[in-house]
């Protein structure tokens, strides 16, 4: 339907070091979802605090690293848990979905853990997975559990800034995964990974029938879309899960770029850092590395940034 965009090609930042290797036995997590594989870590959700340093998790394993600006990794904390994404709060708490527990906080001094919210009413989560916080504050997260096109279920929920109310913002996802509001923040996309295809659907409606519709359409790959980020002109950029590629899409839905993987297939977060903002960090969970690409626009300014 379109041509083929041009391409960006990647190199490795940062590799977790073998010393930072797991060497336990394979968790539930690797057993259910990696089955007969012992992994020496799963990265997931990249997030970068006012000095530089980029946070993610390892989920199999409960732990959070921070990397250096020079590339150097550090276990920032370690506990009982399934850590999935991690956004900064603009306050320093680092927030975590985490598939275990639900919403989570860090302190990101002492590295201490505690439970942001475990339930919508008396239910608790299936199993989050991303999040995201809107300039006002507002959280906003995905909770797939196990959904897929067979079951649908997956939910997008909402906490606005200040209130103990969880909100449930959509119910019938075939496995929410990546979440984030466009520049305007009137709309919500959300990675509908079970789909292969990233919705759309508006943050505040004007009446209770919320209209749910599909931004881009993916083709090809073993997953779909994982993790989101948007640059300073609305433009989406879009991990497709197994494929080794991210996607950078306009507001319209048009693809603009292809970042070629330079080294495994299992991509699956990313982030805009780098001195300018405009360098796109890239996880890749088959090998523990950190990939960049220099694109054209730079990141949008995160809360935590604000």
């Amino acid at each position: 339907m379109y041509a083929v965009p041009p391409e960006i090609t990647t190199e490795i930042f940062a590799t977790l070091p073998t010393n930072l290797h797991w060497r336990g036995e394979p968790t539930d997590w690797v057993k259910a979802a990696r089955p007969g594989l012992r992994l020496a870590s799963f990265l997931e959700g990249p997030a970068f605090d006012r000095a530089g340093n980029l946070y993610c998790t390892d989920i199999p394993h409960g732990r959070i690293f921070r990397i250096s600006p020079q590339g150097a990794w550090t276990v920032a904390c370690e506990y009982d848990g399934e850590p999935n994404g991690l956004k900064i709060h603009r306050d320093e708490r680092i927030f975590i979905a985490d598939h275990r527990h639900g919403i989570m906080t860090m302190n990101p001094h002492s590295g201490a853990v505690e439970p942001f919210r475990t339930h919508v009413g008396l239910e608790r989560f299936r199993g989050c997975n991303d999040l995201f916080f809107a300039s006002n504050g507002d959280l906003y997260f995905t909770d797939p559990g196990r959904s897929n096109l067979s079951d649908p279920t997956g939910r997008v929920f909402r906490i606005r800034s200040g209130s103990e109310t969880v909100e449930l913002l959509l119910d019938n996802v075939p496995y929410p995964n990546g979440v984030t509001l466009n520049l305007e923040e009137t709309h919500v996309l959300v990675a509908a990974t079970r789909a292969n295809a990233v919705w759309r659907f508006l943050a505040d409606p004007d009446t209770k029938l919320q209209m749910t519709g599909l931004f881009v359409q993916l083709s090809g790959g073993l997953a779909g879309p994982d993790g989101l980020a948007l640059d300073q002109d609305g433009n989406v950029a879009v991990v497709q899960a197994q494929f080794g590629s991210v996607w950078l899409f306009d507001r319209w839905g048009e693809p603009l770029l292809r970042v070629r993987s330079c080294a495994g297939k299992a991509l699956t977060n990313l982030a805009y850092g780098g001195s300018d903002g405009r360098t796109l960090f890239i996880l890749d969970a088959e090998t523990g590395s950190i990939l960049t690409a220099r694109m054209p626009v730079a990141g949008r300014t995160m809360f935590s940034h604000l």
